[in-house]
């Protein structure tokens, strides 16, 4: 295996001394990940082996080997630099010290271990528990929810996960708009109908399910409904059989839902009717991690904090993660996220909310030619900021089957 190195010293001397005994090959070797970035692409490396270091392990070295498809090894010492490459959205790293036989699987001290494939190479065993549920909720003004559950998505199957996106948003679905996919059909609706009768099984689901054009790393997608007027199809009952269905037909379940949380039972005198809400709600109650996003301005923070609130009357608090979107000085004023961290704790109790940067031109690139994000505009720092949400929601270390934790980037 042809590979680059970008490690201490002392590591790169001993890599390169035994390469040869491993059957390896070693390309190019460099003291920083500035330095092998620009080289990377015009030369014949299969593999980078890279420290976790701030010196080592860069943000144009990753976004660099991503874009020219080259795998990453990413040695781990310590947890400031497992911090590290969390922070970059490296969601497979290995422990070190950094010796070759990290590539069979081994551990560095252990002996003649055999050369074989690559444990990131191999096919992961089929899911036998259900998959992790992940539901992406704001509240009214447009804070990102669509944006960020398309990018979400996108970024957990990047990071090898079976993923599927659903639109369960009975007031304003789009998950299919900004994909720029028909919605004729809505595929959420037509697997709550067949989950009613038990017939939602894997070749349904290729039937039902769409997977956006062109993506590098596909996932499927559950359209919703494209007339508002429709979400009686999806009543409580249909929701709940679907979504125990569909957990397990993928890992990974995302699924976008509408912002209103009002029990719209209590203001009915019919109480057997069909409920507007309950698709929401259901999803809330059985979902693993709810996402709640805000937009960073003076009207989106003071909405999330007053969702925030009424969703922990439905949600244990340790199952949400808070995400403030389109970060910027010109609607905060100076220092941004500290402004926006120091108010959510201060007046929600919210604390560590992830942040999103602002960056209209990246999320209009994906609108525009109906891509996700990390499609669209790889460099993003929204995309980077999302990245490291997904690695902190499922990381690739507890994932089904007993996956390794081989240097796998996450796109």
């Amino acid at each position: 295996m042809r590979v680059a190195l970008a490690v201490p010293l002392d590591a790169e001397q001993r890599l390169a001394a035994s390469a040869a005994h491993h059957g390896h090959e070693v390309i190019v070797r460099c003291s920083g990940g500035d330095e092998l970035a620009p080289r990377l692409p015009q030369l014949p490396v299969e593999l980078v082996v890279v420290a976790a270091t701030p010196q080592h392990l860069t943000p144009t070295l990753v976004e660099t080997a991503d874009l020219a498809g080259v795998r990453m090894l990413v040695v781990v010492e310590g947890p400031d630099q497992a911090r590290h490459a969390t922070r970059l959205g490296i969601l497979e790293t290995v422990e070190g010290p950094a010796d070759w036989v990290l590539l069979e699987g081994g551990r560095p001290d252990a002996v003649d271990a055999p050369i074989t494939e690559p444990p990131s190479l191999a096919v992961s065993a089929p899911v036998r528990r259900p998959a992790t549920l992940i539901a992406v909720w704001g509240p009214h003004g447009a804070p990102g929810r669509t944006s960020l559950a398309i990018a979400l998505a996108a970024e957990l199957a990047a990071a090898g996960w079976r993923t599927v996106l659903a639109d369960a948003d009975t007031h304003a679905a789009s998950v299919a708009p900004a994909l720029g996919l028909l919605d004729e059909a809505p595929g959420f609706a037509a697997a709550c109908r067949l989950a009613g009768i038990g017939g939602l099984d894997e070749a349904q689901l290729d039937r039902l399910a769409v997977v956006p054009r062109g993506a590098r790393h596909p996932f499927r997608v559950l359209t919703g409904i494209g007339r508002p007027e429709r979400w009686p199809e999806l009543g409580t009952a249909r929701v709940t059989g679907a979504l125990e269905a569909l957990r397990g037909l993928c890992e990974v379940l995302v699924v976008d839902i509408a912002a209103s949380l009002e029990r719209d039972d209590e203001l009915a005198s019919d109480v057997a009717a069909p409920r507007r809400n309950a698709a929401g709600l259901e999803v809330l109650r059985v979902a693993d991690r709810v996402v709640a996003v805000g937009a960073a301005d003076p009207v989106g923070i003071p909405r999330l904090l007053r969702g925030h609130a009424e969703l922990l009357e439905l949600v244990e608090p340790e199952r949400v993660d808070v995400v403030v979107n389109k970060l910027r000085a010109a609607a905060v004023g100076v220092d941004p996220g500290g402004q926006v961290r120091q108010t959510l704790a201060r007046f929600g109790g919210i604390e560590d909310p992830v942040l999103v940067p602002w960056d209209p031109a990246a999320f209009d690139a994906a609108t525009l030619g109906g891509r996700p994000l990390a499609d669209a505009a790889p460099r993003s720092a929204a995309r980077v900021a999302i990245r490291a949400l997904a690695a902190s929601l499922l990381p690739v270390a507890a994932a089904p089957g007993g996956r390794r934790r081989l240097g796998r980037r996450s796109a």
